[in-house]
């Protein structure tokens, strides 16, 4: 999920695309994180299937949200998250895939479609494009204690025995940093229980003054350049920073975590859902998979990709295919309804504006 793009380049790519919807030739409109893509993929497609792609980034689910569902900016497909996908459904902003024009379903992980289904109830809706874990990254050589539990980010006398208060890296996702605390109070992270909510904004609360800062993409070139100790990651940017600094380590605390799958969906709005399903079906096409695999570094559901992958450390990597006594204490974030929405958006606004 390299949630990375700024609101300027987004205004700009906005005003970009409404210009281009002049043009009569053969148009794709698409919507992803920043990031998220090898951007030869995109090449490739327009090569095989002679159709223009106009593509556009955000930064995070509720940034794309409104866009889709205003209509503002009528995209063909879109990347939502998991929980997201979910709140689509429920609004009826989404059309159905028809599977007739996406063959290459056939080469997704069953595991992941299973797993897809606790948020789009028989696949109708969306396809698994990436999926990963979250967890807390550390440098060894910075601290030299191993972490193996999401105590690491709260406790303050284990924090400053090992020298890092006011160094922490903390997660900059209102679901993810609530989901963090709930999961070490024990509570589930797609909690309704005011009061359990409550209990873990204090934990956040009590935590405001061990945070360097709140922060998404920015850990990794923080954690890289040694000028953080730990923080909070997902596992595909955890990937890429132990490339580059061998001394950091990624863990999913003991308590459990977040697992999350983005998938492509089509809008209902789309003007072009015979395009949509093309790039959806291409998307699934191992080579092309893995080609994003190996740039994105964030992990595939796509099983003839991941067969097709040459370099054994990556092919075995516990962080990119975690086994099940990892994803066995992990669950999917799911969408709660606007009043919960609403509701952890409040204490999450109360925990930055230490309040």
């Amino acid at each position: 999920m390299k949630k990375t793009t700024i609101i300027l380049l987004l205004i700009v790519s906005v005003l970009g695309l409404t210009g281009c919807k002049k043009s009569n030739e053969p148009t794709l409109y698409v919507y992803n994180w920043g990031e998220y893509i090898d951007p030869d993929v995109i090449d490739l497609f327009e090569d095989e299937t002679g159709i223009k792609v106009e593509y556009n980034e955000f930064a995070t689910n509720e940034e794309m949200y409104p866009v889709i569902q205003t209509g503002s900016v009528k995209y063909d497909v879109v990347c939502p998250s998991d929980y997201m996908i979910q709140k689509m459904i429920n609004e009826d902003m989404l059309a159905e895939i028809n599977y007739d024009n996406v063959p290459n379903i056939s080469n997704i992980d069953t595991t992941y479609l299973k797993s897809a289904e606790e948020f789009d109830p028989s696949n109708k809706y969306s396809v698994p494009y990436c999926w990963g874990t979250l967890g807390i990254l550390y440098n060894k050589s910075m601290i030299d204690t191993e972490i193996d539990s999401w105590s690491a980010l709260f406790d303050k006398d284990f924090i400053e025995k090992n020298g890092y208060a006011g160094d922490v890296l903390m997660i900059d996702s209102v679901r993810d940093a609530f989901g963090i605390a709930l999961t070490y109070l024990g509570y589930s992270l797609n909690t309704t229980n005011e009061s359990e909510i409550d209990e873990a904004k204090q934990l956040l609360k009590d935590q405001y003054d061990l945070v360097d800062a709140y922060v998404v993409d920015q850990v990794r070139d923080k954690m890289i350049g040694g000028d953080n100790p730990i923080g909070v990651i997902y596992s595909g940017e955890a990937i890429y920073t132990q490339r580059e600094n061998p001394d950091l380590e990624y863990v999913v605390p003991k308590e459990g975590s977040n697992v999350w799958i983005d998938g492509w969906v089509i809008p209902k709005n789309a003007p072009n859902k015979e395009y949509a399903e093309k790039w959806i079906n291409f998307m699934c096409d191992p080579e092309i998979a893995l080609k994003n695999f190996e740039y994105i570094t964030y992990s595939t559901p796509n099983k003839a990709a991941r067969d097709l992958i040459q370099d054994d450390d990556i092919k075995n990597s516990t962080i990119a295919f975690p086994d099940a006594s990892v994803l066995d204490r992990c669950t999917t974030f799911q969408y709660l309804g606007e009043d919960m929405e609403n509701l952890y958006m409040e204490k999450w606004n109360g925990v930055k504006a230490n309040q």
